[in-house]
């Protein structure tokens, strides 16, 4: 899965069409782009395929319409925002059949460094039902058609664990199927961080529940020399070994789980950590009372790892050569359970010639929200895609795309 053709690989295609298949799916308010990153993550690709001349025509998805037109997921206001950052017009139909005819002579039209930018992949019905009948096979022979059926390019990572019509159907009816640099970095760095670390290896796993991460904590499980558990799932982990956790986050389906990953990382000789202290809270809320102890109390919550925990997994992180995190310490959206991501994260970012990768979600939102994005080697585009990828899954839109 990581030796795949880039745009690099790509000889003259001066004059030629070229699909793109982008992650647009940027949220939207009252017709106003909120957060330009997925544009911006899109633009070195689409920049370098208009240094070579090529005619670009765009898709992406946005949202989930349900296979219908619905006006506040129209990709129209993407195309004014791509044009001011590249500097060259973008063409947009609001053609509700996405292929229509409206379309199709738009892209007929195109000239050379011109861009045409599809309305959303999903006002089709076909677009999320590849392999499943053939109305979406004609969907994704469509959307091939447009670029004449010659170079296909995939960029949106985020939606690579899904085979669509825009990201997987298409290579199908394309003489070749490539991914853009956004793609290369996540499949570099996702891929072969984990596959070939530098050690020592340290994973940090958080989040809500166990049953999100079994598949992402059995891979580690062969790879990591430390694995670091925080979030509501270490209360899984602590009702498994019989300790109290009151009323915090608890999958009593998932316990003997919990065990056979205890056991497991003893036969592996892998350091299983779990929080020895926690900020336990009597509410779901910020304003609510809250303490620390070593042991949860009947009628509290565990809502964040504790000073000691805080202290035991910053100590497992020094010297560590590649880091890889998916998911918070605790409710880090709350002030006051907050410290155990921000900690952790400082201490992640302090790392010196260390790989660091941020593995999509909220954890990503967590690095961003308290300002060390910048200090990361690298933060996954994908949220679902990234988790797949550490499960150690072959992600369909990555498999599609042509061999070197």
């Amino acid at each position: 899965m990581l030796n795949k053709k880039t745009i690099d690989d790509l000889n003259d295609i001066k004059g030629q069409k070229v699909l793109v298949r982008c992650d647009f799916n940027v949220p939207i308010k009252d017709g106003v782009i909120q957060n330009y990153n997925r544009i911006d993550g899109a633009l070195p690709t689409l920049k370098k395929l208009l240094e070579k001349g090529a005619k670009l025509i765009l898709c992406s998805h946005m949202g989930k319409p349900k296979g219908e037109p619905v006006r506040e997921l129209s990709l129209a206001p993407v195309a004014p925002a791509l044009a001011q950052r590249l500097g060259v017009a973008v063409k947009f139909v609001s053609d509700p059949q996405v292929t229509g005819e409206s379309t199709k002579k738009l892209a007929q039209q195109l000239k050379e460094n011109e861009i045409l930018l599809l309305e959303n992949t999903r006002y089709r019905e076909e677009e999320t039902k590849y392999g499943k009948d053939e109305a979406a096979d004609k969907y994704a022979k469509e959307l091939a058609e447009l670029c004449d059926n010659g170079v296909f390019v995939d960029d949106a990572f985020g939606t690579a664990h899904r085979a669509h019509c825009s990201n997987v159907g298409v290579t199908k009816y394309c003489r070749e199927n490539v991914v853009g640099y956004l793609m290369e970095k996540e499949i570099k760095f996702l891929g072969e961080t984990v596959e070939n670390p530098a050690r020592p290896f340290v994973a940090i796993l958080g989040g809500a529940k166990v049953s999100d991460k079994i598949n992402v904590i059995n891979n580690l499980l062969d790879k990591v020399d430390t694995l670091i558990i925080g979030g509501g799932m270490a209360y899984t982990f602590a009702r498994a070994q019989g300790e109290e956790t009151g009323s915090s986050l608890c999958e009593e389906d998932k316990l003997d789980y919990a065990l056979d990953m205890i056991r497991k990382a003893e036969d592996k000789k892998v350091k299983l950590l779990l929080p020895v202290d926690h900020v336990e809270g009597k509410e779901f809320s910020n304003e609510t009372e809250f303490k620390i102890v070593d042991h949860i109390d009947k009628g509290w919550s565990g809502f964040d790892i504790g000073p000691k925990t805080i202290e035991l997994y910053k100590k497992a992180l020094e010297g560590a050569k590649t880091v890889v995190w998916n998911g918070p310490m605790g409710v880090f959206e709350f002030e006051n359970f907050a410290k155990g991501t921000l900690e952790i994260c400082k201490a992640v970012a302090d790392l010196k010639d260390a790989v660091t990768v941020i593995g999509g979600g909220d954890s990503v939102n967590a690095v961003k929200r308290l300002g060390f994005a910048d200090k990361m080697t690298h933060i996954s585009t994908g949220g679902g895609a990234s988790l797949e990828f550490l499960e150690g899954k072959e992600l369909p839109g990555v498999s599609a795309a042509d061999n070197k």
